[in-house]
């Protein structure tokens, strides 16, 4: 079951299908029991060996799909314990042909209320892609049930307690360490908190999903290895380094040397024919000693500060800047300019004192500066991560980078979400190195959209082959420098 590279919201699936179904003239139930019918293959193949599954169903579809998977298990052999949260004489529609199957079948239905002691295998089919509002107490307890079993957990379609839209946890969600989703992938279950509770991801299109495909358009793209490969063209033979772009880094206030020069190498990594450091007088030396190929100049020296600006293709402005009264002054400066940037880090804080739009300028900021810069909460921000970095497009236009767990690029035209990356990238400095990989791509003439997308994978591909030799604590910006050229070279 491969994954799609394109995602759709929760009302997109739930209308599309219906309409895809009408047309290619297959009842709803039918789809109902191919669904069933992928779960519970889904199971056989991962757990061959499970003999005793624990089944929970809720009142829905979702919990239609949970009692076909119930029936089939029984057809198999298998000893199945289902139980229902509310009442199951409630059940309407599909759901309660699908639950008269499997008394037919000669299936008991319990309360949810009792906990059962080591079954091989849960599946969980309480909450579907329905829920928008918190979970109510009674269904947050068995959540906490569920989660407390030590063995796989398979959610159907969506962990209960996971908004589908969003991949927010709406009280409490089902930690699952498998979910397959049905005909359309929605977009929460691969950004934020979702990432923590979806486990491994499976699909099934049930047949339908080149008809649903075709009659709606997805609301985000995977950032795919084919999609980096295509524009990571082999170079000429007859290359020189001014065809690869001049790259200008611009940050590294007193005691934040290290952030500038992290953008710097990282820069260059990515394949900028030249690139250029202007940064405090005391950094020079030692960016200099690590790195012979910058060309560093003192900020302070106005004349190589607007040469350097004029002679830029591209400029990463912010790591390590500070927020002084020259870094505002050349804040003002370098938003004047007319040249396609990178604004992250300081350059975030004073854009958001200071808002401005730009449609040559990529932001890259994590949720705290995010909330900056739109005057709300981090919370906000993580309540809905696709809205936020929508909102922040809006509001100072170019590109917008959302950092953290299922980075999110979004332009007016496009969304784009990364599926790689680790929790190890939780450290300081790999940012600045995010940085300095887009403007090396920005130099080098990629389009805005493309120059983050292919930095924001980069980066995370780069940093989980660092992550994949010695581990994901301990990992640091650095490490990802000779991983970052891997990447570049070979992405696939």
């Amino acid at each position: 079951m491969s994954l799609p590279a394109h995602y759709y919201s929760a009302q997109q699936v739930k209308a599309g299908e219906v309409l895809a179904a009408r047309s290619a003239g297959v009842p709803m139930y039918t789809l109902m029991k191919r669904a069933g019918l992928a779960a519970f293959q889904l199971l056989r193949q991962s757990h061959p060996r499970a003999q005793h599954l624990l089944i929970y169903t809720g009142g829905g579809n979702n919990g239609g799909d949970g009692y076909i998977v119930a029936t089939l298990a029984l057809q198999a052999g298998l000893s199945v314990t289902l139980c229902h949260h509310g009442d199951p004489e409630r059940v309407s529609g599909d759901a309660a042909l699908a639950r008269d199957e499997f008394c037919q079948a000669g299936g008991k239905i319990r309360p949810d209320d009792t906990q059962f002691y080591s079954p091989d295998v849960v599946v969980d089919a309480v909450l579907g892609t329905g829920l928008s509002g918190q979970v109510r107490s009674s269904t947050r307890q068995l959540i906490q049930m569920i989660n407390s079993y030590e063995c796989p957990v398979i959610a159907i379609d969506v962990p209960s307690g996971l908004c589908a839209n969003t991949g927010t946890v709406l009280g409490a969600a089902v930690r699952a360490t498998q979910t397959i989703s049905f005909i359309g992938l929605k977009q929460g279950l691969v950004t934020g908190q979702a990432r923590d509770y979806v486990g491994q991801m499976h699909f099934a299109g049930l047949e339908m999903a080149e008809v649903f495909d075709c009659q709606n358009s997805p609301s985000v793209y995977a950032i795919t290895p084919a999609y980096c490969d295509d524009l990571l063209q082999p170079r000429r033979q007859s290359a020189h380094k001014g065809r690869f772009g001049r790259s200008v880094l611009i940050g590294g206030d007193l005691g934040m040397g290290g952030a500038i020069l992290l953008a710097s190498e990282a820069c260059l990594r990515a394949g900028s024919g030249l690139t250029a450091t202007l940064t405090q007088q005391q950094h020079l030396t030692p960016l200099l000693v690590r790195m012979p190929e910058v060309m560093a100049s003192d900020w302070l020296e106005g004349c190589i500060m607007r040469d350097r600006i004029h002679w830029a293709s591209a400029i990463g402005f912010g790591p390590g800047l500070g927020q002084t009264n020259f870094s505002k002054t050349l804040f003002d400066h370098i938003s004047h300019q007319n040249k396609p940037k990178v604004f992250d880090a300081d350059a975030l804080n004073l854009l958001a004192m200071y808002p401005n739009q730009d449609d040559n300028r990529i932001i890259t900021p994590h949720p705290g500066e995010a909330a900056r810069l739109l005057d709300c909460t981090v919370a906000d921000i993580e309540a809905d991560r696709y809205q936020a970095t929508k909102s922040l497009q809006e509001k100072y236009s170019g590109v917008c980078v959302l950092k953290g767990a299922g980075t999110i690029v979004s332009s007016d035209y496009t969304t784009r979400v990364c599926l790689v990356g680790n929790p190890g990238m939780a450290t300081g400095g790999m940012g600045d190195v995010l940085t300095g990989v887009i403007t090396g791509f920005l130099a080098q003439g990629y389009e805005l959209m493309d120059a983050a997308s292919l930095g924001v994978y980069v980066h995370s591909r780069a940093a989980d082959l660092a992550a994949g030799s010695a581990g994901e604590r301990g990992l640091v910006a650095s490490d990802l420098f000779p991983c970052i050229r891997e990447v570049v070279n070979r992405v696939r």
